[in-house]
């Protein structure tokens, strides 16, 4: 089976992106993994198909597979990659478009305002602070929780993007070891399904430093439901405003939430870097 696919990336975070309107696919799990390898595939960090929808409402379906070959609900950073793509392709002249992913129905837009890099915006939808929506395992629904990890406590807030996302206030990053302590929460008990861990300072009330251990993949470049999950969780604890500017190790995010009933917004840079095709055995 001969794919055609597209090699894009949102700050550093990579995908592997397949057309499977124009073309005919059905990936193994096997096969998803050597499409994700680096050493013997293509190399990503998560791949992403592009589907008729199922939804009346939607345009597409936008399914997402981590390096691992798990499917997961969201992809901020992918979402706005996605929203380029098909636009590239030709499957659609829209600027607006509505997609359904498994977390639910989302809106991208396409904006043009800056020349460096195509910008998109995407509409991620309400944060939900409640446990079962992650899930996370707990008796009662607070603004932050303490965790057991290692034998010491750690205070964390829990939100879900459409994909489960667990915040931790840091007073420096450089001093976090994120490789083990990420990837202890990413398995803690209680979070069942596992979950997306953020480790976040703030700078100022607009302006934070992020780095994510992703699901699935380890630390990555970029997160962008991270970054959307982290500044959910400083406005919910008055400690951040309405616009944030989000520092990755790939590069910068913005987003804008005024909290409550309102939905979150997520502006940043989607990049093609190659196109090519891969035989699949």
């Amino acid at each position: 089976m001969e794919i055609n696919f597209t090699k894009m990336h949102g700050l550093g975070n990579d995908f592997v992106v397949i057309d499977a309107i124009s073309q005919s696919v059905n990936l193994s799990t096997e096969q998803i993994i050597a499409i994700a390898d680096r050493h013997f595939g293509v190399g990503c960090d998560q791949l992403l198909l592009v589907e008729k929808p199922t939804m009346a409402q939607a345009e597409f379906r936008y399914r997402i597979y981590n390096a691992d070959g798990g499917e997961v609900e969201q992809c901020g950073n992918g979402a706005r990659c996605f929203a380029l793509f098909v636009r590239q392709q030709g499957l659609t002249k829209n600027t607006k478009i509505s997609v359904e992913t498994a977390g639910g129905l989302i809106e991208l837009q396409v904006i043009t305002e800056r020349t460096d890099a195509d910008q998109v915006t995407v509409n991620m939808g309400r944060p939900s602070f409640q446990p079962q929506s992650l899930p996370f395992l707990t008796e009662t629904q607070s603004e932050s929780y303490k965790l057991m990890v290692n034998g010491d406590e750690y205070a964390i807030g829990a939100v879900s993007m459409g994909n489960p996302h667990a915040v931790m206030l840091v007073d420096d990053l450089n001093k976090v070891d994120i490789e083990t302590l990420g990837r202890a929460i990413e398995s803690h008990e209680q979070f069942p399904n596992r979950v997306n861990v953020g480790f976040m300072q703030i700078i100022a009330r607009d302006e934070i430093r992020l780095r994510v251990f992703e699901r699935g993949v380890g630390e990555t470049q970029a997160c962008g439901t991270g970054a959307c999950a982290a500044v959910a969780v400083g406005r919910a604890s008055g400690q951040l405003d309405e616009q944030v500017k989000v520092h990755l190790r790939g590069g910068d995010l913005v987003i804008q939430w005024q909290g409550e009933d309102q939905d979150l917004l997520m502006t940043g840079p989607a990049t093609t870097v190659f196109q090519g095709k891969i035989n699949c055995e």
